[in-house]
């Protein structure tokens, strides 16, 4: 919600439903979790190696082998696959690779269709490919509805609604009054919303990244976890990376680390980690389901600039998260950053702020975890090592979806081809890069307080926001 439709003074009074939650994530406690891979000890040779066990490089390594299933492929993780972003995010899998419609309108009008239409393709690739490979995540196309809660955003959503239509943009989207709204989820304060009925699915994060990983396991692809990647050279024809206890030599190297501090030094400045924090609730009881009416179980986000995303697991919890944005000084990934206490107490005045109806519900699962950030919201793509080595990063919280495309793209430039991915602007573009420290730090907390004074004000931007729009930077929540 934002800060104007929230009950001041509820952090305390709602501390309480968080005596009993674990600092841990709810996904990564699964009691199907597999035993990790053993590490790497020695030397190892191959054609594709791929460092980095989430998503980006899970896919990179599947999709590489269903495309030439000859290809000798390795993949590095440097702790567990799917223990970090993978592992920690909400299971929101969106069709968009731009970060949202809006974002990609204003940043590439001209391909905004061509991008739509494959984003569309990948999340049906990767319905596909969970059917393929028996992958038991709880993939659920419920689609997403973005609500309002200020009388001023109820009124921006309608008016992006009919600037979508006119774009021939809006297939599947529906927008909702406040009745129709809270028909599909009942919350005092939805005013209006979105429906995105195909656009989106609701899935088992951590399960998607272990179902991905066995289906890596089944092609012959190697995997060696507790191995992180330690230095990147070129190494004859091919690159050689060195690790604790071995090295690999490889002809073509994809580097899928995101967050963590890329190989390739240059392509660090692009992006900052951020912390974002999420909640658990206990499973709801029938009676309780029913008095909020959630009966499609689609994903749900709100307008505000500090916005929360929730849904519903498969066993009837409600995962709250989001509106606080954290940027550690320095940008240093730390596992600290995963546990912040005064974060889920906003949170969880927040959640009976929407939900009222849920009084002394109780939350079982309070975590956090870092999002790769760049500053135009979307992934980035580039080489380095003369085409040996490709890379993909910066995908900003929704990279549960786009990551699958961008692992296409890197095996489309080490293939050194021209496709319709590789010509499009968005990959062949780069966001601009972080300043250095204080700057970046300074930056981005007068942008955190800037979007937080904007929800206050009816939505109302200030000068500093109005400069970052035109220059095409941003910092999202």
């Amino acid at each position: 919600m934002a800060p104007s439709a929230m009950s001041r003074g509820t952090d305390r009074q709602w501390t309480k439903s968080l005596s009993e939650a674990q600092p841990v994530p709810y996904w990564l406690e699964d009691p199907g979790k597999p035993q990790p891979e053993p590490a790497l000890t020695g030397a190892e040779t191959c054609d594709l190696l791929v460092v980095g066990g989430g998503y980006s490089g899970l896919w990179t390594a599947l999709n590489a082998k269903e495309r030439d299933p000859q290809r000798d492929v390795v993949l590095l993780e440097g702790r567990e696959v799917g223990w970090a972003a993978s592992g920690r995010n909400g299971g929101f899998c969106a069709a968009s690779l731009t970060h949202g419609l809006s974002n990609g309108l204003t940043r590439w009008p001209d391909e905004i269709h061509r991008l739509e239409e494959l984003g569309a393709r990948n999340l049906d690739g990767i319905e596909a490919a969970v059917a393929r490979y028996g992958i038991d995540c709880d993939f659920e196309r419920t689609g997403e509805i973005d609500v309002a809660t200020e009388d001023y955003q109820a009124r921006e959503l309608r008016e992006w609604y009919d600037e979508i239509q006119g774009r021939g943009l809006a297939d599947g989207v529906e927008f909702l009054d406040a009745d129709a709204v809270r028909a599909q989820v009942d919350s005092p304060t939805f005013r209006a919303g979105l429906y995105d009925r195909r656009g989106v699915a609701m899935l088992h994060p951590a399960k998607l990244a272990w179902g991905l990983k066995r289906a890596c396991l089944g092609l012959g692809v190697r995997v060696y976890e507790h191995t992180p990647a330690l230095a990147l050279k070129p190494h004859g024809p091919g690159m050689a990376v060195r690790t604790p206890y071995g090295q690999v030599r490889a002809r073509r190297v994809a580097l899928g680390t995101n967050v963590f501090p890329n190989l390739v030094k240059r392509v660090r400045a692009y992006t900052v980690p951020v912390y974002d924090y999420a909640l658990m609730t206990e499973p709801l009881t029938p009676a309780q389901l029913d008095v909020i009416g959630w009966k499609g179980r689609q994903g749900l986000g709100d307008s505000a600039n500090q916005f929360h995303y929730f849904r519903l697991s498969a066993d009837h919890r409600i995962l709250w998260g989001g509106y606080d944005a954290i940027y550690p000084y320095g940008g240093r990934v730390r596992a600290e950053h995963d546990d912040r206490p005064e974060t889920y107490a906003k949170l969880a005045g927040h959640f009976f702020t929407c939900f009222p109806q849920l009084e002394g519900l109780r939350f079982t699962h309070a975590w956090g975890g870092a999002i790769d950030t760049c500053s135009r919201f979307s992934a980035f793509f580039g080489t380095a090592h003369q085409g040996k080595v490709a890379y993909a990063a910066g995908y900003t919280g929704l990279g549960v979806g786009a990551s699958r495309f961008g692992a296409d793209v890197m095996l489309d430039l080490l293939a050194g081809e021209t496709t319709e991915r590789t010509s499009l602007e968005m990959v062949r573009r780069k966001p601009l890069p972080f300043p250095p420290e204080p700057f970046a730090w300074t930056g981005i907390a007068l942008t955190k307080w800037s979007l937080a004074r904007a929800d206050e004000r009816d939505g109302h931007r200030n000068l500093w926001l109005r400069t970052m729009d035109r220059l095409g930077l941003g910092f999202d929540s």
